[in-house]
């Protein structure tokens, strides 16, 4: 098996992509940073025997998904299973923000995830096998104030790969949302949220979650939530008047006072 997983050069990519590796499949890393993903492929390919290929591409651009189905076709690559984990957030008043910065999470989150599911999920459907992992968020459960675009693309993931596990179902290849909580990766820096309340009662670990979501994929699940406490909330979430959830979520996001 080949796995094609995006995000690649840290967190839980990188944590998916040793689970990958350890298990024996070949690997296609992809992330901005191709010195990051080189190193890690030869660290795998070096411990577990695998091929890995880097493809050090940039997902904000819109040309990007499609060069890299190209260049596998040439080789005659065949992705037995593609994880969609690269994303990126934005933090702060939706009136406030940047605005090329939050088109371009919603390129990388959004539109690149869907364009590599629809260039990768027919050959799969015509093998009979195979695997699709997108790395959604309990973010998708509710809205989120202070981080509109970024809850918002989180939800479009969840309902996109629900909608999928469901047209596929019978056809050998499987959909799955993995929705991690809080998380320890460099998301946070990225963000602009390092002093958000959100942490403050703590985050699981990328190579955690990173198993759970593996696990999840291989038995077919359409849904994984990590940790007890998050899959309680995020299924608690429909017991409350949305207007309240809202509330709650944008105080959580707030801030700490100093």
């Amino acid at each position: 098996m080949t796995a094609l997983v995006t995000g690649a050069s840290g967190g839980i990519g990188e944590e998916l992509a040793r689970l990958f590796a350890s298990d024996g499949h070949d690997l296609v890393l992809v992330a901005r940073s191709g010195d990051k993903l080189a190193r890690l492929a030869e660290e795998l390919s070096g411990k577990h025997g695998v091929g890995a290929r880097v493809l050090a591409r940039d997902l904000a651009r819109a040309g990007a998904p499609r060069e890299i189905f190209e260049e596998l076709a040439r080789e005659n690559v065949a992705v037995d299973a593609l994880v969609n984990n690269a994303g990126v957030g934005s933090y702060g008043l939706f009136a406030e923000t940047d605005l090329e910065s939050e088109l371009a999470l919603l390129q990388i989150n959004v539109v690149a995830l869907t364009h590599l599911t629809k260039l990768f999920l027919p050959a799969m459907i015509a093998r009979g096998r195979g695997y699709v992992l997108n790395v959604a968020s309990t973010a998708a459960f509710q809205p989120g104030p202070l981080m509109a675009v970024y809850y918002a693309s989180k939800g479009y993931v969840l309902s996109f790969s629900e909608a999928l596990a469901n047209e596929t179902e019978g056809t050998g290849v499987t959909v799955s949302a993995l929705c991690p909580g809080p998380t320890e990766t460099g998301f946070v820096a990225a963000a602009g949220m390092g002093d958000s309340k959100l942490f403050d009662r703590g985050a699981m670990d990328a190579r955690t979650v990173a198993v759970e979501g593996y696990r999840g994929m291989l038995k077919g699940k359409t849904l994984v939530i990590p940790g007890l406490r998050n899959n309680l909330l995020a299924r608690s979430i429909g017991f409350f008047p949305r207007s309240l959830v809202t509330k709650v979520v944008r105080g959580i996001q707030e801030k700490r006072t100093r």
